[in-house]
C-alpha cells in the first residue's frame, strides 16, 4: 500500500510517500512562501522521484489542524480533492500529533506547540507508551502562562517541540524551570513521514463530511457570531 501524507498546516510544507515497510520519500521546506502555489508541484515532484503515479496512491493522510487557518484549508482541500478523484481513503491527523513524533525517544511528556498570538498557544500533551503515541491532554488553544501552570502539576520533564518554542521560551521556563526541555533545532520541523505513519493503519473518513480542526474560530467569524447573539 502506498500512502501520501500532506502537511501545509503551518509555515512548514511537508509531503511524504510511504509503502508497507518504509518511508520512500519526503519533501520538507520551512519558508515564507505560498503553499497554494507550491503544494501540487511538490507532490508531483516527489511522486516522479519515487517512480510513482497518482493512480498508485492507496490512501491519503493530511494534517487537519490546528495551525494557520489558510494553511490548514489548503492541505485539507488538496487532500479531499485527490482522495475523491482517486477514490481512495482519506485520514486526518492532528498537526500537533505529527509534530510530537519527534519526541519518540524522550523519557517524559511531549508538548508540541504553534504560536496562536497574543500570548496564546495551540498545543496538546502527548507521550509514547510501548512505541505508540498517546494523547494525555487534548489539543487546545490556551494562554502560554496557563499551560505552563497546568503542566507543572505533572511534575515531569516536558519536551517542547516546534519552531515557535522560542516565542514562549521565557514563560515556560520561568514556571517549569529545568522540567522544561526544548527540542533541538533539527526536531522542530514536523515530519510528513511521521504524519503518514500515524495515519497508515487508520480507517478512512467520509471525504465530503471531512473538515479541518481549527480549534478556535477565525476572528471575523467570532465577531460575527457575537454580533448575532447581541442582536437577538
Amino acid at each position: 500500500m502506498n500512502v501520501l501524507a500532506i502537511d501545509t498546516s503551518n509555515l512548514v510544507l511537508g509531503i511524504a510517500l510511504l509503502d508497507e515497510e518504509k518511508i520512500i520519500g519526503e519533501y520538507i521546506t520551512n519558508l515564507k512562501k505560498n503553499h497554494s502555489i507550491r503544494v501540487m508541484p511538490a507532490i508531483q515532484e516527489l511522486l516522479s522521484s519515487c517512480d510513482l503515479n497518482p493512480a498508485d496512491i492507496d490512501k491519503i493522510v493530511v494534517a487537519k489542524g490546528p495551525g494557520s487557518y489558510t494553511g490548514v484549508r489548503i492541505g485539507v482541500t488538496v487532500a479531499k480533492t485527490m482522495a475523491w478523484s482517486l477514490q481512495v481513503p482519506l485520514v486526518g491527523i492532528s498537526s500537533l500529533a505529527c509534530m510530537a513524533g519527534a519526541g519518540r525517544y524522550f523519557n517524559g511528556l511531549i508538548s508540541p506547540l504553534f504560536d496562536a498570538r497574543r500570548g496564546q498557544l495551540y498545543t496538546g500533551l502527548y507521550r509514547y507508551n510501548d512505541g505508540m503515541l498517546e494523547n494525555v491532554l487534548e489539543d487546545q488553544n490556551v494562554l502560554a502562562s496557563d499551560w505552563a501552570m497546568k503542566l507543572k502539576e505533572f511534575n515531569q520533564d516536558i519536551l517542547f517541540i516546534g519552531n515557535d518554542t522560542t516565542i514562549h521560551h521565557d514563560i515556560l521556563t520561568q514556571t517549569l524551570g529545568k522540567r522544561a526541555v526544548m527540542a533541538e533545532i533539527s526536531e522542530n520541523n514536523p515530519r510528513p513521514g511521521e504524519l503518514g505513519q500515524l495515519g497508515f493503519h487508520c480507517a478512512g473518513e467520509d471525504v465530503h463530511a471531512f473538515v479541518p480542526n481549527y480549534i478556535r474560530l477565525v476572528e471575523a467569524e467570532a465577531k460575527w457570531l457575537e454580533a448575532q447573539k447581541n442582536n437577538r
